[in-house]
């Protein structure tokens, strides 16, 4: 009686790490799409329509070969983050969550005293790994002075965003989508079409530091806070970040 509950924790443990191990790649989505297959060749086989479950049996075998020299770097990329993925990483606690909240909002009140730009992505339940990928990594510990360095003024990193992820410094420079709403004031830069094409793509809690009218804003699922105080940025940031996906 205990065998098929062994083997039913097995199978869900090897389908749940196949899915982290494509987490945020182009391959996730062909996963899918395999997995689809597959269901529709059991259904195949139990109605006995041997034709159909012949073709797909072809099909399977020439794609695996096309998914491995297709996706290649999607693979490579997916064990190394595997290898360094913490397999049963937890969410922060509410401290460490106050303490990485606090250093952002001291970097961007400081940084827009100093009128310089910053582009910041906290990665909430959607993987940034796909934007991670454009950028240089860092894996440093959350602290004002090393988000400022990235953002000074001629260094290399400056233009593009950083990408915060389990509480971590993961990737500078990364490159986000620009946002497609035509409809968006001209009043608003590159940074902020940005973070708001990442915010379309993800549900990331975006900062957005502006060297010319030296404000700042938050953006989060399309909707942008604009003019936001210390105080205001800081509560913003922890009530997105918090809140239940469902209830988003």
């Amino acid at each position: 009686m205990w065998k098929p509950i062994v083997e039913i924790g097995i199978l869900w443990f090897v389908m749940y790490h196949i899915l982290l191990f494509f987490e945020g790649t182009r391959a996730l989505q062909v996963l899918r799409g395999i997995i689809i297959l597959l269901a529709a060749f059991l259904i195949f086989q139990k109605l006995e329509l041997n034709i159909l479950s012949w073709l797909l049996t072809k099909l399977f075998g020439i794609s695996v070969i096309a998914i491995l020299i297709i996706f290649h770097p999607e693979i490579r990329q997916g064990l190394a983050r595997l290898g360094g993925r913490n397999l049963f990483a937890t969410i922060l606690r509410e401290e460490e969550l106050d303490y990485v909240l606090r250093e952002i909002t001291k970097a961007a009140e400081s940084m827009a005293l100093d009128k310089i730009g910053a582009l910041i992505a906290i990665e909430k339940n959607d993987p940034l790994a796909t934007y991670v990928e454009t950028g240089v990594i860092i894996d440093g510990r959350v602290s004002s002075d090393l988000i400022q360095a990235v953002f000074t003024p001629n260094n290399p990193l400056h233009d593009g965003g950083l990408i915060i992820q389990h509480g971590r410094i993961n990737a500078a420079g990364c490159l986000f989508p620009l946002t497609q709403n035509q409809y968006l004031s001209r009043v608003f830069g590159t940074r902020h079409r940005a973070a708001l094409g990442l915010s379309e793509e993800a549900d990331s809690v975006i900062i957005i530091v502006s060297e010319e009218r030296r404000d700042i804003s938050l953006v989060y699922r399309g909707k942008l806070y604009k003019d936001l105080q210390r105080d205001e940025l800081f509560s913003k940031m922890k009530e997105m970040l918090t809140i239940k996906k469902e209830d988003a």
